[in-house]
């Protein structure tokens, strides 16, 4: 199983950026957690990061036919980007919204998420915890649809 796990702008800046909201946690650290999981889930994982829309939306696309499915942290985009939306379902994989924060529980317009559309699941609210729980659940998700063929 492989599986591509996409963060969108300033999720480099973790660990500096609004500490309270985001935590302490590098975005080094954050890395070397979803690898650690990757490898006790025996997964594949590779691991990809940008602040531009356009370069999320090639990295999504390229995925196609080279990954089981899709990890994503859209971040600011979540609320703006129907594009990164599509793209996931262009590629028609399964795809796991994550985000750091509880953004159900902070401004108005951080509650609309394009992305939402297009997963199976999202995770919200475990902080940086959260990318290995979206680890289990599409890789769950995904053996259930090996058994299921």
């Amino acid at each position: 199983m492989k599986i591509l796990v996409i963060n969108g702008p300033n999720i480099n800046m973790l660990g500096i950026r609004e500490p309270e909201i985001y935590g302490k946690e590098t975005y080094f650290d954050l890395i070397s957690k979803i690898m650690k999981k990757g490898e006790e889930l025996k997964v594949q994982i590779e691991c990809y990061q940008s602040n531009h829309e356009g370069d999320i939306i090639d990295k999504i696309q390229s995925a196609y036919k080279k990954f089981d499915g899709i990890i994503i942290n859209p971040a600011g985009y979540t609320h703006t980007s129907v594009a990164i939306a599509d793209s996931i379902k262009a590629v028609m994989l399964p795809c796991v919204e994550v985000h750091i924060s509880k953004v159900d529980s902070r401004e108005e317009y951080r509650k609309i998420s394009y992305v939402k559309e297009a997963s199976i699941a999202t995770v919200s609210g475990e902080g940086t915890d959260g990318y290995c729980h979206a680890l289990e659940i599409i890789c769950n998700a995904l053996e259930k649809n090996e058994k299921n063929s």
